[in-house]
This record gives structure tokens, sequence and C-alpha cells, in this order.
């Protein structure tokens, strides 16, 4: 049975969502009952950009010019470097990756199914808005673990190099006004579907009114950093 980290927790955790554009504006939230033991935020973190990684392979096989091969070449090498160090990390504390990462690769696999669009550009999007929102989640967490969480921030905050990808779907949101409504549409879906991943995390201890108000300035931050992505693009959030 899969644990998400609702159910592997130790109390007495702190949470701090840093904004990566403006670190003056940090919000600090204490959740016992949120943050999950360190094994199994290692292991989603790890396991996350594994996926990001699998999903930006996936689509250089299938894209036909070389310059978008090249873009997105670069957005998956960030990726993969990020799990690498990730992986280097789990590994330094003696634990075994494949053990850590594998409790987590169904229901994460099943979000990537969910989020991956029919078209290219769909996917390109899911990928830019989807790693954005976990990046910050799992950023805000790692408030939680001291040294060993002061180093998964510094991987996180690594350049993503997506802003190649960016820029392809700029230029066809750009290129089309249906391709813009297409596209502001996907990625309002793919909000829903991210919190999920994010929320769950929060499911037991947003059943109480108090802890539901302290979880709301996380998530406030959260859509905010999603708002800006999107305007960016020309995009309605």
């Amino acid at each position: 049975m899969v644990k998400w980290f609702w159910q592997r927790r130790e109390p007495g955790r702190r949470l701090q969502l840093r904004s990566r554009d403006d670190v003056s504006g940090v919000h600090r939230v204490d959740f016992e009952e949120l943050a999950p033991d360190i094994d199994t935020f290692l292991g989603q973190a790890a396991y996350l950009q594994l996926g990001y990684f699998e999903t930006l392979s996936e689509l250089i096989q299938t894209t036909p010019e070389l310059a978008e091969k090249e873009a997105l070449s670069r957005a998956a090498g960030a990726a993969l470097r990020k799990h690498q160090d990730l992986i280097q990390l789990i590994r330094e504390r003696g634990d075994d990756p494949t053990a850590l990462m594998r409790p987590f690769r169904e229901p994460l696999d099943a979000f990537r199914r969910e989020t991956h669009g029919v078209r290219p550009q769909e996917t390109m999007l899911s990928v830019h808005i989807t790693a954005g929102m976990l990046d910050d989640f799992y950023l805000a967490l790692s408030a939680s673990y001291g040294q060993t969480g002061d180093r998964v921030a510094r991987i996180l905050r690594a350049d993503s190099d997506r802003q190649a990808i960016v820029d392809l779907v700029t230029t066809t949101i750009d290129s089309d006004a249906e391709w813009r409504s297409l596209l502001a549409l996907w990625g309002r879906r793919l909000v829903g579907d991210t919190l999920l991943i994010a929320r769950a995390a929060l499911r037991r201890t947003a059943l109480g009114g108090a802890a539901a108000d302290k979880a709301e300035p996380v998530f406030t931050e959260l859509m905010a950093a999603h708002s800006r992505r999107m305007d960016a693009m020309g995009l309605s959030a």
C-alpha cells in the first residue's frame, strides 16, 4: 500500500514557502501533521524529477524539428541532473534510491498520464506548469529538514532550462487565437490535477477549520506563482 506523506509524519516541523522570484515575501506556517518523514520526501522529489525527464524525452522522440528537439533536450537534461543530485543525496544518507522511490511510482505515473496532452504543445505546457508548481511545493517542504532540506532546496532552485519550451509554447499561442484559448483552458485544467498531488499531503490536517486556515497561505502562494507563469505566456489563469 502506498503511503503518502500525511501518513508518515513527524510532528513539530515547519513548512516554509519561498518564492524563487521574491524571497522577501516568505510565509512561515506551522504544520505539525503535514511534513513527511525525510525518506518519503526525498523519494517523491526524486521520482518527480525522473518523471519530468521521461516526459520531455518522449517529446524529443515525437518532435520533428531539430531546433525544438534541442530545446526539449536542454530541459530534459536539467531535470535529469536534479534527479541525479537527489539520488546522490539519498545514497550519501545510506539509503537505497530505488526503494525510496518505488512506493510513489504508481500514483505519480498516473498523474503524468492525466497531465499528458494530446498535442505536443499541451504536454510542453504541462511540464512547465506542473513542474513549476510542484517544485515550489517541495521547496516549501524542504524547510522542514535542516541541512538536508537546504541541500534539496539548492537542487530544486537550479536552472530548469525550460525557457526555450516556454518560447515554443508562446510562439504557438501568438500564431493562432484558437491555440491561445485551447492552451489557456488546458493550463487551468492542470492546476486541479497538480493541487491534488500537493493537497494529498494536507488531507488529514485540513479536516479542521484551523488547519485549513494554516494551509491557505501556502496554496495562495502556489496559485500566485502559477498565475505569473500563465501571464508571462499571455494566458489567463
